[in-house]
């Protein structure tokens, strides 16, 4: 599934989309985030992919290190995978809070949901630039820039 993307693939977004590129992907990881998905059916009843399909991408996150792979058997059952995010992983929370927040507002749908995340399941968390003075910085005031890693 990894390729090069556009002739710039020191660019840190392209190196990002080689790995979360592909909708499934980003998916399986929201659904791990979100709801706690771990075991093959889980994604499989949640997000009705194909099996083959999500044998794929499970096993692309797991060489890409954003999932670990571990045993687990049930009572009177064979042994099995689950696929339990990493650091990496868990640090994607960040993007998919993100994209939760720009498709509530920008792609709203009657009886929508999206993830929202909470401090301590007591107060919701917001995305937000912060400035070095600890102002939250409207997305509309910032000047992007290309610099070094």
């Amino acid at each position: 599934m990894s390729k090069a993307l556009g002739k710039d693939s020191t660019c840190s977004i392209a190196r990002s989309l080689e790995v979360l590129g592909d909708s499934w992907t980003l998916l399986i990881v929201r659904d791990a985030l979100v709801l706690g998905s771990t075991r093959f059916q889980e994604f499989r009843d949640g997000l009705g992919v194909a099996p083959n399909i999500l044998a794929k991408r499970l096993a692309f996150l797991v060489d890409e290190g954003l999932m670990v792979r571990r045993s687990y058997q049930d009572a009177g059952a064979r042994m099995r995978d689950e696929y339990v995010l990493t650091e990496a992983g868990w640090s994607l929370s960040l993007v998919i809070a993100a994209l939760g927040a720009w498709g509530r507002e920008f792609r709203p749908r009657p009886g929508g949901t999206s993830p929202r995340f909470f401090e301590d399941s007591s107060s919701e968390a917001r995305l937000a630039f912060v400035a070095a003075d600890g102002g939250v910085v409207s997305p509309d005031r910032l000047v992007a820039q290309r610099a070094p890693d």
